[in-house]
């Protein structure tokens, strides 16, 4: 037996996954244990739920990956340093205590790190337990290039034997975004495009612009898009980039000041655009809908001439894709629409976080050289590879917080849900292992109706507490995606957009066509209004009953109870925070939220029945 830890770690996203001959055995994010938003942290906590789930001890492993290689980094900073001295300074000092405590001794830090996630206080005690147990405590450690790591997490859990590759984030080492190929265990990056042209970090000035957070807020950039026009493409491709055919950038760093600075544009870009970055919380204007129709116009250019450009060179069947922009899934909804791909494949943790998985992945297959054994199925487990309670362990922390419940059986509970559903409750539900990347995919998830007009605007701003242009993704059994979307295949992770199909669309006047911005939201577009974009898009999950057995059920029972297979997903958190990980998260969120139900495995707990008035986990 070969197990493999993979870590990515000190930039945003931190995670840990372990591999066990071949098997992705478990995967999750630090943040969801700390609950720190994007934790950068190394993953001491998902380290140590990875080794716990396969009853292992960090002597136990064999090999240990990390995503990147961190003197490669600092190469880059120091050049880009030099590059731009004396202004980038600032921003050079503010990096350095980091690289000086911890990443420039990351094989020490790791291995004290990862003796404390083997529960052991620290490295010396887990060396001398090996010693005893007669172990070599010995595994090895390797580094893996930071695109390398995106395009194997693309490729080795993709269904295809062979495909080309594409990755496109801010940036890694110098590389910001790669192409390549991938045959059986062989994965090949052929080229790169380098800092500090990088279409990840344009579209992160303008998030930064806009007024949101840099490698947090980029979604709600895409889901502003649509209220806005593409009033500025001309004067971004005048002024700030030079889009090639093969889809490569050059961007006019004149306008920019993420080089060199502790901002991601400058006053020069400030004047192009008409004034100051929008503050964060501030009133969300015209400006800002037209920029960031401007800036999702301009990445979908991008995308698609870059997959266009692999197409052509590559001459392969299908896609995969990984990198932080390939969360933007309108962009991918095109690429698979209008690119002669016959498939394409989406890392479903496409950031940073899926490069733990990448280098794990990559030293079984590329240093070991193990084969690869394609199915059709891709090996993600539905991407449900986090912790789960058993139901002993739920009920036994309702009675410990003297909780009142229904348990139902599980044959039961699918209808339960389902005709609260139909009442048009909110429900969270919170029930198998806990998913590994950024979106809910039905077992840490908040659930409603989707044909409720209201259902939109009463989670945005009763449950999740955000803006309230945000759109909600629909689950749809996958029997029945194509009669209700402009979409006939699997989209399992929630990475694909698609249309709501003509004839499930509402009409609207003349009068109506002509809202602008946030009234947009006043119209019924459809007859599920609550998934149902101002564009008449969507960010579909479709569900298979063999993948996640009580989401797909609970669905079907909807669906036979109102005609209608299509539900309202949303991550199971509030406005700021990551989405739940244990039972006792679930229930604070609930508690603190306008929830009406929540779901713990077979477990009903009711708002009405007041069955959470004392409980010390809420007041924690």
């Amino acid at each position: 037996m070969v197990s493999i830890l993979g870590v990515s770690a000190f930039y945003h996203d931190s995670a840990a996954c372990l591999v066990i001959d071949g098997d992705i055995v478990a995967a999750a994010q630090e943040e969801r244990f700390t609950r720190v938003k994007h934790d950068h942290r190394f993953p001491l906590h998902a380290a140590r739920y990875c080794l716990r789930e396969a009853n292992l001890t960090a002597s136990d492993l064999d090999f240990v990956g990390f995503y990147d290689k961190p003197l490669l980094k600092f190469d880059r900073l120091l050049e880009t340093y030099l590059d731009y001295c004396p202004a980038g300074f600032s921003s050079f000092l503010k990096s350095m205590p980091l690289w000086m405590s911890e990443k420039l001794w990351m094989p020490d830090l790791i291995r004290t790190e990862l003796a404390k996630a083997g529960g052991e206080e620290d490295g010396e005690v887990d060396e001398r337990q090996a010693k005893k147990n007669g172990k070599k405590f010995a595994w090895k450690l390797l580094f893996g290039d930071h695109h390398e790591s995106h395009a194997a997490s693309a490729f080795y859990p993709s269904p295809f034997e062979e495909a080309a590759i594409l990755t496109i984030d801010g940036v890694g080492e110098w590389a910001t975004s790669s192409i390549g190929i991938g045959k059986g265990n062989e994965l090949t990056l052929l080229q790169e495009l380098r800092y500090p042209n990088s279409v990840g970090l344009l579209y992160s000035a303008f998030t930064y612009y806009t007024g949101f957070k840099v490698n947090s807020g980029e979604y709600k950039v895409m889901g502003l898009a649509p209220y806005g026009e593409p009033k500025f493409v001309e004067t971004i491709k005048d002024h700030l980039l030079e889009i090639r055919d093969d889809g490569s950038v050059k961007l006019n760093q004149d306008y920019f000041n993420y080089s060199q600075g502790l901002r991601m544009t400058n006053g020069a870009f400030d004047k192009l655009f008409g004034g100051p970055p929008r503050k964060p919380e501030s009133h969300i204007g015209q400006r800002e809908m037209d920029l960031a129709r401007s800036i999702q116009v301009i990445t979908e250019e991008v995308m698609l001439k870059m997959a266009r450009y692999v197409h052509r060179e590559t001459q392969m069947k299908y896609l995969c894709l990984a990198g932080g922009v390939a969360l933007n899934c309108v962009a991918n909804g095109r690429v698979l629409k209008e690119v002669p791909f016959e498939d394409i494949w989406i890392q479903p943790a496409a950031g940073d976080a899926g490069g733990a998985l990448g280098i794990a992945l990559a030293i079984w297959h590329r240093y070991l050289g193990k084969p690869r054994t394609v199915n059709g199925c891709d090996a993600m487990k539905g991407s449900y590879l986090g912790p789960r309670d058993t139901e002993d362990e739920i009920e036994n922390y309702l009675r410990e917080n003297k909780l009142s419940y229904t348990k139902y059986s599980r044959a039961e509970l699918p209808d339960v849900v389902a005709k609260l559903l139909a009442d048009e409750k909110v429900i969270g539900v919170h029930q198998g292992r806990m998913e590994f990347g950024p979106r809910a995919l039905g077992c840490r998830s908040i659930i409603g109706d989707a044909r409720s007009p209201q259902m939109q605007s009463v989670i945005n701003l009763k449950i999740k507490y955000r803006e309230s242009f945000r759109p909600f993704a629909p689950s749809v059994l996958r029997e029945h995606v194509s009669e209700w979307f402009e979409l006939d295949t699997d989209s399992p992770y929630m990475l694909l957009v698609a249309d709501v199909c003509p004839q499930r669309r509402v009409a609207i006047s003349d009068a109506e066509a002509k809202l602008t911005g946030l009234d947009k939201l006043k119209l019924r577009r459809s007859q599920i209004p609550a998934v149902t974009h101002v564009d008449y898009s969507a960010r579909i999950q479709t569900v298979r009953r063999e993948t996640n057995p009580l989401y797909w059920e609970i669905i079907e029972a909807f669906r036979k109870r109102t005609g209608c297979p299509v539900i309202v997903n949303t991550s199971f958190n509030v406005r700021g925070e990551p989405i739940v990980c244990t039972p006792a998260d679930s229930y604070r969120c609930f508690m603190h939220t306008e929830m009406d139900y929540l779901v713990l495995e077979t477990f009903v707990l009711s708002k009405a029945t007041k069955a959470t008035k004392t409980s010390k986990e809420a007041r924690n």
